[in-house]
């Protein structure tokens, strides 16, 4: 079986499936497996990752082919990612010689219309409750990998997935955060937060209160602040777009970071003491270790008793910027009332969280490529029905 891996989109969705990756290179000798990114950058990345994550396994890592103008403007050190349906539509030669691909993102089904050799698989990224996560265009995808019983269950009712066409209890990204150092953000005793803002603009509570939640914290000195927002808010993190964060340089109590690795490597989920944000899926990974919650409603969202703000009911809500400082002090002191609920939110976000996944990934799709059920086919049992160990444990025991 030759498989491809393509990454096209920004590194931090490469914990989803660089793992998978790499587990079906060392466990199948049947299959031949290939890593492709565009990107000079984006292939140090993944020969960095790999590394870490298996030294033994010995993948295929190549460039994807790019019109010589867009590679010179790629190579520069700002810049790590080729624009995507770009490097999809250059390259569609080179996918055609694969069994399938694998991949975290949806952009690439745009080669579903063109190629008819390979399978699709989509290992997803994130598991969080948001329609987006949820839609129809999945169920192009001939194999889906997927977390826990929740995201098993929406999928099933909005009628994308089939019996067959996927497998439970594969969050990949946890295997490979075991096997990268966290240190902790801050050392003084303050209480940390994590303020994660989302991208979406009719969502985020970065546009109308963003600048606000940073010049409270960077007048008290009770808490520090680590500002780590979703990837694709600053993306690419250019010198220009840091220049904004200026006032709050040599503020020994705030970090800014606008998408270095410890943005997506779960350092800070793993070192904070309570999540601030809207509607990111980060919040999943931050409640593998129940803490503390503050959920922003910046837009006035009517959210109560939808699945897709299911997370909303994990901590305190607030609609009003002025009400940040009581916000704080309502989440730390009634964490007990959610400790439970965060506890079963997780259970059915990632399943009993018993051990690595990533090689049940592999095999899931393994199995799938040697069967004979065809890409429009429904008539097998899924597979696997477990989840991963929880990345908080491994923190403790450092």
């Amino acid at each position: 079986m030759k498989i491809c891996f393509p990454f096209i989109a920004q590194p931090h969705q490469t914990f989803h499936a660089l793992p998978i990756a790499l587990e079906l290179a060392r466990r199948h000798d049947d299959a031949e497996v290939h890593i492709a990114a565009a990107a000079p950058a984006h292939l140090s990345f993944l020969r960095h990752i790999a590394r870490l994550y298996y030294p033994d396994a010995h993948p295929v890592i190549e460039p994807l082919g790019l019109p010589s103008l867009v590679g010179r403007r790629i190579a520069r050190p700002a810049q790590a990612i080729a624009p995507k349906l770009l490097a999809l539509l250059y390259n569609v030669r080179y996918f055609s010689s694969f069994d399938a691909l694998v991949v975290p993102e949806r952009t690439t089904l745009i080669l579903k219309h063109i190629l008819k050799r390979p399978r699709f698989i989509w290992t997803r990224h994130g598991a969080g409750d948001r329609a987006s996560g949820f839609q129809q265009k999945i169920s192009q995808f001939d194999f889906v990998l997927m977390a826990g019983g929740k995201i098993e269950q929406r999928l099933q009712e909005e009628h994308v997935i089939s019996a067959g066409h996927y497998a439970t209890g594969v969050y990949a990204k946890f295997d490979l955060v075991q096997r990268m150092p966290h240190p902790r953000p801050f050392l003084n005793g303050r209480p940390t937060i994590l303020y994660n803002p989302h991208f979406r603009q009719g969502l985020s509570s970065w546009p109308v209160w963003g600048r606000h939640v940073l010049n409270f914290f960077a007048a008290h000195s009770r808490y520090n602040l680590i500002f780590a927002p979703h990837i694709r808010l600053f993306y690419p993190p250019r010198r220009d777009k840091c220049a904004a964060f200026k006032p709050y340089e040599g503020l020994d109590h705030m970090r800014i970071d606008l998408g270095s690795l410890a943005a997506a490597d779960m350092t800070y989920t793993l070192g904070a003491d309570l999540y601030l944000g809207d509607v990111s899926s980060q919040v999943a990974e931050f409640l593998t270790r129940p803490r503390p919650c503050l959920f922003f409603n910046a837009h006035k969202i009517d959210w109560r008793g939808t699945e897709d703000f299911r997370f909303w009911t994990l901590g305190p809500v607030i609609e009003d910027i002025e009400d940040l400082e009581a916000g704080l002090n309502e989440a730390f002191r009634t964490h007990d009332n959610y400790r439970e609920r965060q506890a079963v939110y997780i259970h059915d976000t990632f399943g009993d969280l018993d051990g690595p996944t990533a090689p049940r990934g592999a095999d899931a799709i393994m199995a799938y490529l040697r069967s004979e059920i065809p890409p429009s086919a429904a008539i097998a049992p899924r597979i696997g029905h477990s989840a991963p160990s929880s990345p908080a444990q491994a923190s403790d025991r450092r």
